[in-house]
């Protein structure tokens, strides 16, 4: 089960004035569940992205990025669920361009103007006939108040749907961002998460909104890792509507900018470490956290090392102190000149090595007792700068080899 996720009800996602949501069940992969989600939104709707680095890119993030930079609006976001449309060559790209003609259709609109995105099994043909059977359900399933229903429509293997909502005052004006995500395997983001949409009623100008949405997915979803494989599908997509009745957010170092983008960026820091604690089979929620380094590359390189290895996640699930496998990580991670006679490694508040070797102070039955605890911080001190970084990871249990052995059984 998902570690330490409260449940999520439906009036906990706030509605954002200037976009409507509606959900059908396509049967893209099987029948009976939600698995098309249609994002309509109103004039003047900016919208910025990032996506998958992943050179295998999916045939719906090709197209997604070629009609962002192309069109001077964005109407509408169509998500698939059941299939990747990854590896599909041509072909792929054909069905992503012959979804967003159907949206066009129906919202009466450009095909440039519709951003496809899909999750699913990759490799598979995209079944496009059942997707614009679907569309019409969808379109008339459009309401301002669906973030829960869009939340579920979007997952895969996730255990539970995953959103937030928040409010801030922006010159006495009520700013609302809401925000849902799907993910819980192939989670190593080169940019974003597996599919994640912050909406907000704020007023900011686009150029403004793309160098918010990067810099908000380097410090949260861009931290995180199940597993280590970066998917053929991530996009994050950050949509301001402009319907909050506030001058226009137009300058970087602005007080107004910097108040919003702290809210939108505590939104995506929850979902995304909701990716984590739903992370397949989960059942540890794991702090990763690194100073006193040269720079950020190496303190990333050092907790990287930590969270993929299944060594030291295979011990956190079995809440054994085999803590040497941390060192061992930290002494692979690539730093030449690194000096392990300085590094202190801590867990929790536990001192557990220093001077190149177990602490004094330190104590099994200790290292024990933090380690069966479903919270657990790594703390490395590399005492060699004034630089840190922060990630979140899982343990490996039994249930992910069974997850992603069966996944497309």
């Amino acid at each position: 089960m998902p570690v330490n996720i409260p449940p999520l009800l439906p009036q906990q996602l706030l509605p954002v004035q200037g976009i409507s949501l509606g959900i059908a069940e396509a049967g893209i992969k099987r029948s009976d569940r939600k698995d098309l989600l249609l994002i309509a939104l109103a004039e003047n709707v900016s919208v910025a992205g990032v996506f998958t680095k992943n050179r295998f890119c999916a045939a719906p993030v090709v197209v997604a990025k070629a009609h962002l930079s192309a069109a001077n609006s964005i109407y509408a976001l169509v998500i698939n669920t059941g299939n990747a449309n990854a590896g599909t060559g041509e072909a792929g790209i054909i069905h992503a361009r012959a979804t967003c003609e159907e949206v066009a259709k129906l919202l009466g609109c450009l095909p440039q103007q519709v951003l496809p995105f899909s999750t699913g099994v990759i490799m598979e043909p995209l079944p496009v006939e059942r997707i614009i059977k679907g569309l019409p359900r969808a379109v008339g399933d459009l309401k301002p108040d669906n973030w829960f229903a869009a939340a579920q429509a979007i997952m895969t293997t996730d255990i539970v749907p995953k959103g937030v909502s928040s409010q801030i005052q922006i010159q006495g004006e009520t700013i609302t961002i809401t925000g849902i995500a799907k993910g819980s395997g192939m989670i190593h983001p080169n940019m974003a998460t597996m599919l994640g949409y912050i909406a907000t009623d704020a007023n900011i100008s686009q150029s403004l909104l793309q160098q918010m949405v990067r810099h908000v997915a380097d410090h949260s979803f861009n931290r995180i890792t199940v597993d280590g494989d970066t998917s053929t599908n991530d996009a994050l997509m950050l949509l301001a509507t402009g319907a909050a009745p506030h001058p226009q957010i137009t300058r970087l170092e602005s007080p107004d900018f910097c108040q919003l983008q702290e809210a939108i960026l505590a939104v995506a820091v929850q979902l995304a470490q909701m990716i984590v604690r739903d992370g397949e089979g989960a059942t540890k929620f794991i702090t990763v956290q690194v100073e006193k380094g040269k720079t950020l590359k190496e303190c990333s390189q050092v907790a990287y090392a930590i969270a993929h290895s299944p060594l030291v996640k295979t011990a956190f699930f079995a809440s054994d102190p085999n803590l040497g496998r941390i060192l061992a990580a930290i002494g692979y991670a690539g730093i030449d000149d690194l000096d392990v006679s300085n590094i202190q490694l801590y867990l929790n508040e536990v001192l557990v090595a220093e001077h190149g070797g177990r602490a004094n102070s330190y104590r099994e039955q200790d290292g024990q007792r933090v380690m069966k605890q479903s919270e657990i911080i790594v703390h490395v001190v590399l005492n060699r700068g004034t630089t840190a970084t922060k990630i979140w990871t899982c343990d490996f249990s039994y249930d992910y080899v069974k997850i992603n052995a069966d996944y497309r059984s």
